[in-house]
């Protein structure tokens, strides 16, 4: 079997298509406690300071995009939701959880320790995409 060379690759972005990008990267920052990194004047790239990965927003239909890869599908009822889910890691999942509802998130699950032992809470963003707020599974170890 074949060893997997080391390559300088790293997950750069995850990109969320959202309605209003500047309304999306206000309240992300807002209601889960990120700083903004980039609001380009033309509303239609906003970056969160979010640790090694950027966590991007850019809107739903724009030719660059729809052309070359497809439209963006959105669910069509409150019983369907996005083919993504966005995870956030607190070390006090109740109280950001709180927060996010007091900025704008809409409730759906509080935080309920599960099996896995981990204590996970769920809410809605401005777009219906579900957001997960959970406890460290493997707490970040200091430097």
């Amino acid at each position: 079997m074949a060893m997997a060379s080391k390559t300088n690759t790293v997950f750069a972005y995850t990109v969320v298509y959202v309605k209003d990008v500047a309304k999306s990267t206000t309240f992300y920052s807002k209601a889960f406690g990120y700083d903004i990194r980039r609001l380009d004047d033309s509303n239609r790239w906003g970056e969160l300071e979010s640790g090694q990965t950027t966590i991007a927003f850019t809107p739903l239909h724009q030719h660059e995009t729809d052309d070359l890869t497809g439209a963006v599908k959105t669910p069509s009822s409150g019983h369907e939701r996005q083919p993504i889910e966005v995870c956030f890691a607190y070390g006090d999942v109740d109280a950001a959880y709180k927060k996010a509802v007091e900025n704008g998130a809409v409730p759906v699950s509080e935080p309920e320790e599960k099996e896995w032992g981990q204590k996970v809470g769920y809410v809605r963003d401005l777009d219906g995409i579900v957001v997960r707020l959970g406890s460290y599974v493997n707490p970040p170890t200091k430097h």
